[in-house]
């Protein structure tokens, strides 16, 4: 048997396997998508299961206005966008200084800042939201951000850092010869050629950090200051037989990640596994 005949049946059997996967993967959220556009009285006569025989948007009209979904949402976006550029920033210039300098511990300080990613949270939420009242910022969303930039950091920084010792020595070494201090060289070379990895790590820390409920229900008190997930949590719970209404709410909390994932998926793998590569 040829070798393009071996590919070919390889092929079918890994289509043959993976096409019922991907179905299966995709059904529950074509599921909630359908359901978000059912009116209210199609799904009480009928069923969440039935087949749909009406559609509207009552249901999205509803969360963004009475749900408050969304003035979460726009909460949400202020926390996510400085929480993502600052943390990013910060581990830049931490991968820079460990990648390029000879600081002593170096190494033992980058694994030191890993090794408080392996904490799991759920230990940390009395000691943290003690440390933001004492600091008198509990209940405010810039303690929302300083907790995703304080626990982000370790492992986005691990990342840059990977990234940034196989950028070749001999093109900082020019660029040092012909004049370029530290700061030049870090936003003239590093950072255009860190792009495809803080691409990546973009994507990731706006999935994390606007997907996040479990801090956003420990510092948080105030309903209106509450990001999208926990605004939805509630949603479910004054809302629980308006099935369309929920469905809506979950459609519009996971459109602007996924918006952002498919912006950055060119980027996405290649940014991370590029500094291993080289």
């Amino acid at each position: 048997m040829s070798t393009a005949t071996l590919k070919r049946r390889r092929g079918w059997v890994f289509h043959a396997v993976m096409a019922p996967l991907t179905l299966l993967w995709v059904a529950p959220m074509v599921f909630v998508v359908v359901l978000a556009f059912r009116s209210f009285d199609d799904i009480a006569a009928n069923g969440t299961a039935a087949w749909p025989v009406s559609f509207g948007l009552e249901g999205f009209r509803e969360a963004l206005g009475r749900g408050t979904m969304g003035r979460a949402l726009w909460t949400s976006v202020q926390v996510t966008v400085p929480a993502v550029i600052l943390s990013l920033l910060l581990a830049s210039w931490a991968a820079y200084a460990l990648a390029r300098f000879n600081i002593p511990g170096r190494r033992a300080i980058l694994l030191t800042m890993l090794a408080g990613n392996l904490l799991p949270p759920q230990i940390l939420l009395i000691p943290v939201s003690r440390v933001m009242e004492s600091l008198g910022i509990y209940d405010t969303l810039f303690a929302l951000v300083t907790i995703h930039v304080g626990f982000g950091l370790g492992f986005y920084t691990f990342v840059l850092h990977g990234f940034m010792r196989s950028i070749p020595g001999e093109l900082t070494e020019a660029a040092r010869i012909d004049g370029a201090g530290p700061v030049q060289i870090y936003a003239r070379i590093i950072m255009p050629l860190c792009r495809p990895s803080l691409a990546a790590l973009g994507a990731l820390a706006t999935t994390w950090i606007f997907n996040d409920l479990i801090w956003a229900i420990t510092v948080l008190r105030t309903e209106a200051k509450l990001p999208v997930t926990a605004a939805l949590l509630n949603l479910q719970g004054g809302y629980v037989s308006n099935w369309n209404v929920v469905a809506a709410a979950s459609v519009i909390a996971a459109v602007p990640t996924a918006i952002v994932f498919f912006a950055f998926q060119r980027h996405f793998v290649s940014g991370l596994l590029m500094g291993s590569n080289k």
